[in-house]
């Protein structure tokens, strides 16, 4: 099996080398190809010297352009028939796609769940993101994606095949962005699976837990909106 795995960092000098050891070794010992892209989205610290010691694939955003962008930029450049991003935190263990790889003969994404049956935190998060956590995807299902427990957790695998049509629609760049893929995804008619695993909250979290919080619930409407209009609407080639 192959495998590309996407990374978006951002200020990740203290964190980057171990989570590309910890990468390498498992895809190592488990893939018989693989790829590390990781997109630097205009760090300011070492992340970029510290990245250029490794022997994988790096990409440099001129500047900070969020999250979603430097997500869908690495993933566009993915070259294997399966496609993981993933946080440069690992909150989510590298080994967790163990569980993942199982469901990829019948879905087409398969993303990691922090709150499903049989999902376990191993370091609880501070109260305010405990807080996030419990009251944004009650907003997401409420107001633009039902049936997903999860849509934050940065541990998500795409099928080559359907990232085009998926992305190329994608248009918010930072934090909700995972919301507009999800529901772009499900529009379309792309199969997705939920899977619980194991996650460890980290130090160093770049939320905002009012100005985000803010711009997330906006970006919710604007999913509601773009939809309304069409804008998710498949293009004829």
């Amino acid at each position: 099996m192959e495998i590309s795995i996407v990374i978006p960092a951002y200020n990740e000098e203290k964190r980057i080398e171990s989570t590309l050891v910890k990468i390498i070794d498992y895809c190592t010992k488990n893939f018989d190809n693989y790829e590390i892209i990781v997109v630097d989205d205009g760090s300011k610290d070492k992340t970029i010297e510290i990245i250029s010691n490794f022997d994988i694939k790096l990409i440099k955003n001129e500047f900070n352009v969020g999250k979603g962008r430097s997500v869908k930029r690495g993933l566009f450049e993915a070259k294997y028939n399966f496609v993981l991003f993933s946080d440069a935190d690992l909150a989510t263990p590298i080994e967790e796609l163990d569980k993942m790889l199982e469901y990829t003969n019948d879905y087409d994404i398969i993303i990691a769940s922090r709150n499903l049956e049989g999902s376990r935190k191993e370091v609880k998060q501070p109260f305010y993101r405990e807080l996030m956590g419990k009251s944004f995807p009650f907003f997401v299902n409420l107001l633009v994606l039902r049936g997903i427990k999860d849509t934050q957790c940065g541990f998500k695998l795409f099928r080559k095949d359907c990232i085009s049509d998926i992305f190329s629609l994608q248009s918010l760049d930072r934090w909700a962005f995972d919301v507009e893929v999800l529901f772009i995804a499900q529009k379309l008619g792309y199969k997705i699976k939920e899977v619980p695993v194991v996650w460890i909250d980290k130090e160093g979290s770049k939320l905002n837990p009012v100005k985000d919080a803010y711009s997330m619930f906006r970006d919710l409407l604007k999913i509601r909106s773009n939809s309304f209009s069409g804008k998710y609407d498949k293009k004829d080639s």
